[in-house]
């Protein structure tokens, strides 16, 4: 998954003049960054200005800590990269390497920069304001004839920087700069940068950043809306609903046939309460639908942090089980105006619109009602889909597969994630199979995770290649099984976490731990919806570790 990196040019850090996207400025940033790899903006074309010149300073923990002080001029932000941080005393000396110029976007820029990729670590906003040149009406060439002057006016850093170039650019072509602060009102003698490590846009550490990346770059959108909140507007994620009250519960066993079922706040039309939807199994009376409607508001609580802020692709059997589903992913005109729903702004003509959007528990009893006994969320959040919050792998049996040889693929799996230092989690399909979602931090591609989980893949597949074909059509691959990498892709899915599945009995696509597969008693279908309940409340919700997005994935070899 790890970017192309590359060496900076000879005299790299020169400041330029031209707008920057267009001009020569933005060239070596640019070529040393791959922005379909890093959150960091590629840079639009903004206008020169002569006043209001932004300031900004960004604490990045990178190989080593330091911090980034840019100064626009020119259409670009002037940078150096100082060890030690500016700072208010007069008495100080920083050294200051004088960088690449970064795109004026930057100046919003907090976030984390993947392993692997140039700068790769977390970014705060230190420092921020305007500043305007002393002593020169062209700061651009102050800089390229070696010293300027600027009067800053930061939030912390107040007054006069003086910035000197020291010789000669070293062997990589970056220069050495001294910084310090004139004596002047805002100075303060022993100010240390380290004794303020907040933000000050978020208030948070650098810590707090890397363990919470709740806002991602995306660089090939307009300036103005590349920032993207992946928490909707900054709200806070709310607490999860409580589960139907037992008097809820007690009124949906009242229906008759159909009705009017008061639950989650909201009043939903149910019908054909009574219609058999799953067939009978182990001696066990059949599934009704009215059974898939209490499940479905029972376990709305627990799933919906999986659903929430997805499109969802709804595999409908209207008929039951025992009958052909179909895809459905449209949101049918006729459903009610309450329901949370996306429109999809890259919809080709013919191609789904609006899809259904589970941000709500009484959203995902509709499309049980609606006859979806299947529940596929995209892994990716309608605030950015091109962005997947996973890399889940497959591990999908042939015909000719053995149970016992899903549950060895699946333990080659677990030992090269503990190899690899992976945060992984399990879940039987309800079916056949077994998949892993490795949960990941916002600013990776569907083609990183991809790309990334057939490296693994096949490395896995290379110790049993009797048990495994990587060719496409189900019937060439001999009946063996197939670790499905290309899952990993925008509007593919696999099934949700605790979503039923269409066979008999209404198994359940159930989280599972890694001690688990040496169990006797598991199977792919061992949970159901009459079962998972009680696990639930005995086990607790074993795929909560998903949710967490603090771990980027290793490079493959």
């Amino acid at each position: 998954m790890a970017g192309r990196r590359r060496d900076a040019a000879p005299h790299a850090g020169r400041a330029t003049r031209g707008p920057a996207g267009a001009g020569p400025g933005l060239g070596t940033y640019r070529s040393m960054r791959d922005f379909d790899r890093t959150p960091e903006p590629a840079g639009a074309d903004p206008a020169a200005v002569t006043e209001g010149l932004r300031y900004v300073v960004q604490r990045h923990r990178a190989r080593r800590l330091h911090y980034d002080l840019r100064l626009e001029m020119g259409g670009v932000l002037a940078s150096w990269a100082v060890p030690r941080g500016p700072t208010l005393d007069p008495t100080a000396r920083r050294m200051a390497v004088h960088v690449e110029d970064h795109p004026v976007e930057y100046v919003d820029f907090e976030g984390v920069i993947p392993a692997g990729e140039y700068g790769g670590g977390d970014v705060i906003v230190w420092d921020r304001g305007t500043w305007r040149p002393h002593g020169t009406d062209d700061p651009v060439a102050a800089v390229a004839a070696g010293e300027l002057h600027a009067d800053v006016d930061g939030e912390r850093i107040r007054g006069r920087l003086v910035l000197v170039r020291r010789g000669e650019p070293a062997d990589d072509g970056k220069e050495q700069w001294l910084l310090l602060h004139k004596r002047d009102d805002h100075a303060v003698v022993g100010w240390d940068a380290e004794d303020h490590p907040t933000s000050v846009v978020s208030g948070r550490t650098n810590d707090e950043v890397l363990a919470d990346r709740d806002r991602l770059w995306l660089s090939d959108r307009p300036a103005a809306e590349a920032s993207v909140d992946l928490r909707g507007g900054g709200a806070p994620v709310p607490p999860s609903p409580a589960p139907p009250s037992a008097d809820e519960l007690a009124a949906l066993d009242e229906l008759g046939s159909g009705g009017t079922w008061h639950v989650h706040g909201r009043s939903l039309r149910v019908t054909n309460l009574d219609k058999v939807l799953f067939g009978a199994r182990d001696g066990e009376p059949p599934v009704t639908k009215r059974e898939l409607v209490r499940y479905a508001a029972s376990i709305a609580p627990v799933v919906l942090p999986y659903l929430r802020g997805r499109a969802l692709n709804m595999h409908r059997y209207p008929e039951g089980a025992g009958r052909p589903g179909f895809w459905h992913k449209e949101l049918p005109s006729h459903a009610p105006a309450w329901l949370p729903r996306w429109d999809n702004p890259e919809a080709d003509p013919g191609e789904t619109t609006t899809y259904l959007v589970v941000d709500e528990p009484a959203a995902l009893v509709w499309a049980a009602n609606f006859g979806a006994l299947e529940w596929h969320a995209w892994t990716s959040t309608t605030a950015a889909p091109h962005r997947p919050s996973y890399a889940l792998f497959d591990i999908d049996p042939g015909p000719a597969t053995a149970w016992e040889d899903v549950l060895l693929l699946a333990r080659l799996h677990r030992d090269a994630f503990e190899y690899l230092g992976v945060r992984a989690h399990p879940k039987v399909t309800g079916r056949r199979g077994i998949q892993v979602w490795v949960p990941i931090p916002p600013g990776p591609t569907f083609e990183d995770t991809r790309a990334w989980v057939e490296r693994v893949s096949r490395t896995v597949g290379a110790v049993v290649p009797d048990l495994v074909s990587w060719r496409w059509g189900v019937s060439e691959r001999g009946g063996q099984a197939r670790l499905d990498y290309t899952q990993n892709a925008i509007n593919k899915t696999l099934v949700a976490p605790y979503s039923p599945r269409a066979s008999a009995g209404a198994p359940v696509s159930a989280p599972i731990t890694w001690d688990e597969l040496d169990e006797p008693w598991l199977r792919p279908d061992a949970f159901t919806v009459r079962t998972v309940l009680d696990r639930l409340a005995e086990r607790g919700d074993l795929f909560a570790g998903v949710l967490d997005a603090d771990q980027d994935l290793p490079r493959v070899r």
